[in-house]
């Protein structure tokens, strides 16, 4: 079965490898052992209460129970852009006119601004290739709203994604090679990197102080402002069936789009049923459920079928011992 879990220490190798398959533009996964090592403290701390609420990064490892393989990943942010600014491209419309000469001109520029300090930002999330079916991405996708919900206090009122902008096939990226290179005479990856180790005094000191007008860009550039990298396809698609829109905000860096969505708002938080745990030797349903725990110390989720009658959810053994739960216990429910 597979259950996701809080990720720790001990998962540097497995975390190191998801990092890898990545590929460029995740930048929330580099491939950096130091980081990703210091990444796994925060989550053992943020899982633990041992930070401060909103200094806490909960990562979330997708584990096959069977065989103790790890095939993906995923994170609450419980809150950005507190010690480090998070930046973004936010898309400004201008209109211009003449009314001597009966025209008038519409145009389209990239700002830098800052306005996200304190959300909840959701992550980070990849899969194995051979695990983007049969309902594990969802899962993954899902169980970080489950994290949310079981102590909504925890995280901020408005919740953020940034998806991965568009890359070519041999691993170019139009926006930064067109634009944002411009402003950052280093690689990509090195930015990227940077990004993620640095408080990002870089972008301070080098980001364009002046709004940049669109239509002066490159088509390859214009072409992927605010488009998903195809591999994110599927995440966005998620993100939209939970609730989550595109706010005019794009990444510095790739172009890649952010969506978000009132906490309260998203389905998954919203709708999650809290419900007494019984185990039964058969569940006679169709339909598979998302069940979680209810505490965020010890968080678990997992997709099971469950029977739910009255205040009672009936899950199987296996079930509940993936989540490690006894008879009686307290179980969220989201169908």
């Amino acid at each position: 079965m597979l259950v996701v879990r809080p990720a720790g220490p001990s998962d540097l190798d497995s975390l190191l490898e998801l990092a890898i398959l990545s590929g460029p533009g995740f930048t929330s996964l580099p491939e950096d052992a130091d980081v990703l090592s210091e990444r796994l403290d925060i989550s053992r701390d943020s899982f633990t209460g041992t930070l401060p609420p909103q200094e806490r990064w909960y990562t979330l490892m997708l584990e096959d129970t069977a065989t103790g393989d790890v095939d993906g990943v995923g994170s609450v942010k419980a809150a950005v852009g507190l010690k480090r600014p998070f930046f973004s491209f936010r898309i400004v419309n201008h209109t211009q006119s003449s009314p001597s000469m009966n025209v008038r001109l519409d145009h389209q520029t990239l700002v830098l601004v800052n306005e996200c300090t304190g959300w909840t930002e959701v992550g980070s999330l990849f899969l194995k290739a051979d695990r983007r079916k049969g309902g594990a991405g969802r899962l993954l996708s899902q169980s970080r709203y489950m994290l949310i919900g079981a102590d909504p206090d925890l995280f901020a009122d408005n919740v953020l994604a940034e998806l991965r902008g568009v890359f070519t096939p041999d691993g170019a990226c139009p926006f930064w090679d067109h634009v944002a290179h411009k402003f950052f005479p280093m690689e990509f990856d090195d930015a990227d990197r940077m990004t993620g180790s640095t408080d990002k005094q870089f972008i301070v000191d080098l980001a364009p102080r002046h709004p940049i007008y669109i239509g002066l860009l490159p088509e390859p550039a214009r072409a992927v402002i605010g488009k998903v990298h195809p591999q994110g396809v599927p995440a966005m698609a998620l993100l939209e069936s939970e609730g989550f829109r595109p706010n005019g905000l794009v990444d510095i860096f790739d172009g890649g789009p952010t969506v978000a969505c009132e906490r309260d708002n998203i389905r998954t938080v919203r709708d999650a049923r809290t419900l007494t745990l019984a185990v039964a030797d058969e569940v006679d349903v169709e339909l598979v459920s998302l069940a979680s725990t209810d505490s965020v110390t010890a968080f678990r989720a997992v997709r099971t079928k469950v029977a739910i009658d009255g205040d009672t959810a009936h899950m199987s053994k296996e079930a509940a011992d993936a989540l490690k739960l006894k008879p009686g216990g307290v179980v969220r429910v989201k169908s």
